[in-house]
């Protein structure tokens, strides 16, 4: 027994009809085409896959900042008016 019930001599004789009725020139073709079908698939998901890890590292903080840090910019005074005009 083979795949599913099929025996390997019905694989065979499977196998000669299809070569008799496409050409093994044709059947040469087609491999190469699905080849290159499963070449490009491959390298898109791998594009995709460096898109995603990319983006998952832009969307990271560069640093972690506590509130305190944040606090500092309101404590920022004004320039005095008088002090800017010295024309």
């Amino acid at each position: 027994m083979g795949l599913g019930g099929i025996s390997l001599w019905q694989l065979l004789i499977v196998l000669v009809i299809v070569v008799l009725i496409f050409g093994t020139k044709r059947l040469g073709s087609i491999g190469s085409d699905l080849g290159g079908a499963l070449k490009g698939f491959r390298k898109a998901m791998g594009d995709a896959d460096k898109e995603e890890e990319d983006s998952a590292q832009l969307n990271q903080p560069d640093a972690e900042f506590s509130e305190s840090s944040a606090d500092t910019s309101e404590s920022v005074s004004e320039p005095d008016s008088d002090t800017t005009r010295n024309s």
